[in-house]
């Protein structure tokens, strides 16, 4: 008969194996519950919201910025130009000429202002004159004024009993490319707004249009979500403060979030270059999320104990191993650089040494330009390559007796012995040189990246600490400068 001990060891494994296996199967459900409810997610965020977004913006291509292509062709138009620049003899001619755009285009308006005599031509006849006092001209002269080629408005008709319209207003230019004018035409606002209802009866969604400040341009005739009327800012909305906090401008793709009453919504928000308008098209999560929810709830209840149970078993074995695991840990495993553990030990006996024997040490602090838009542009196993790449390039402008370590991110730390500041500087600009010079290569693309650097040399009674804070705020220093350059506490290096 085994001895008692063997007996107890064989019920606990039999206990252990019962308990993982009833883990595993809860684990299961479990698993089958979220992929349930993000199958769901998904396909309301991924292609719901997306194909609506899409089916509305070719409506709108066709139906609202039309206005854009026709503006355009108007800006262009010889016989416009060589009316202005000939000094605007007769007004009837150009008067006509805007009532063809407007019959054979079909639009609201049609208009021209003179920069020459400020005067606002419209196809029932001159119009007024602009005032650059004036609050209704102000349009006018912010376009004259600007670099763009044309702007989007919404603004009162003033030719047609101020009726709310969105104006298209384009520069036009002479033959030397000079301002002379601007042309255009206009889409009755009511108009976009019956867009707008057939839109959301359609695809049963709320659909609505802000600027980049999230000022809501255009909405339903009965308003948007959470009530937003035109003119409100969607961060003044209680339903969408958190949304807004998180997305302070609008930003295209999609998004979730909770509205007061803890109702769950989905949003996707869409750049329309032309306009300069974002698209917005917000859905309220469905009942059968509801639903998968509760289930997973009761599931989540039910496998918590086991779970526990589990977790205190393994808590012993993985602490231990993580220790041992930490124990080991003294490089980067992408890079094969000392790690910030491995450095803080180097550091620390590089400090002492130098204020033992009163040598110098000089810090550099340096981070990669724009790591993260190369890492959004090529992906992230680019960005990996870059960084491993790049520790070559540091590696090959130090010698042995020099610390180096990844900081972290992008961001590199080395600590030169012995070396005064102008020779910090000068290995500083060798490994800016050589980094602006380098090409990292990726899938066989050539990368270019720059780097900033921040340098400090020990001062009487530093700690480590207070040596990486100076050079960290001398590598902010480069980085307000315009980054691709090296700043010290007391000197600025330029490089274009």
């Amino acid at each position: 008969m085994p001895p008692r001990s063997a007996l107890f060891s064989q019920r606990t494994l039999i206990l252990t194996l019962l308990m993982l296996l009833s883990c595993g199967f809860f684990a299961t459900s479990l698993l089958s519950y979220l992929a349930s409810r993000g199958a769901i997610r998904d396909g309301i965020i991924n292609t719901e919201l997306p194909l609506t977004s899409d089916t509305v913006y070719s409506e709108i291509q066709k139906d609202l910025l039309r206005p854009v292509q026709i503006s355009s062709m108007m800006a262009q138009d010889t016989f416009l130009r060589d009316w202005l620049l000939a000094g605007e003899q007769d007004a009837e001619r150009i008067t006509r000429y805007l009532g063809e755009v407007m019959a054979g285009q079909n639009t609201f308006t049609a208009f021209l202002v003179s920069d020459a005599s400020r005067t606002y031509y419209q196809a029932k006849g001159v119009l007024k004159k602009v005032d650059p006092q004036a609050w209704r001209d102000a349009w006018y002269f912010r376009l004259r004024d600007g670099s763009a080629p044309y702007e989007t408005n919404v603004d009162l008709d003033m030719a047609n009993q101020d009726t709310l319209t969105v104006f298209i207003n384009y520069r036009v230019l002479d033959y030397q490319q000079r301002f002379i004018g601007a042309a255009g035409v206009g889409l009755s606002v009511d108009a976009v707004i019956r867009l707008i209802d057939q839109y959301q009866r359609r695809y049963q969604r709320s659909v609505f249009f802000t600027d980049a400040e999230g000022k809501v341009l255009l909405t339903a005739s009965e308003g948007g979500p959470h009530g937003l009327r035109v003119g409100d800012l969607m961060s003044a909305s209680p339903a969408l403060r958190n949304l807004s906090e998180r997305m302070p401008s609008p930003t295209p793709g999609s998004h979730s979030y909770e509205d007061a009453e803890g109702h769950s919504h989905f949003l996707n928000v869409r750049l329309l270059p032309e306009l300069n308008w974002y698209l917005m098209v917000d859905k309220r999560e469905t009942g059968a999320l509801d639903r998968i929810r509760e289930s997973l709830y009761i599931n989540l209840t039910i496998c918590a104990m086991i779970t526990l149970v589990v977790l205190s078993l393994l808590n012993a074995m993985i602490k231990r191993h993580q220790d041992n695991t930490e124990a080991l840990a003294t490089l980067d495993s992408l890079t094969g650089l000392p790690n910030r553990r491995s450095f803080d030990l180097l550091a620390e006996q590089a400090l002492q040494q130098a204020q033992r024997e009163q040598s110098t040490l000089v810090a550099l602090l340096i981070d990669l330009d724009h790591f993260k838009a190369l890492n959004d542009t090529h992906g992230h196993l680019a960005g990996d390559a870059v960084l491993s790449q790049f520790a070559l390039v540091l590696q090959g402008s130090l010698r042995q007796a020099d610390v180096l370590c990844r900081w972290g991110g992008e961001e590199f730390i080395v600590l030169l012995r012995d070396v005064d500041e102008a020779g910090a500087l000068q290995v500083a600009e060798k490994i800016r040189l050589r980094t602006e010079q380098a090409r990292f290569v990726f899938e066989d693309r050539s990368l270019q990246l720059t780097t900033s650097i921040g340098l400090t040399r020990l001062q009487a009674g530093d700690q480590l600490q207070s040596l990486i804070s100076r050079a960290d705020h001398a590598l902010y220093r480069a980085k307000q400068g315009g980054r691709n350059r090296v700043c010290s506490e007391r000197t600025s290096r330029e490089h274009a």
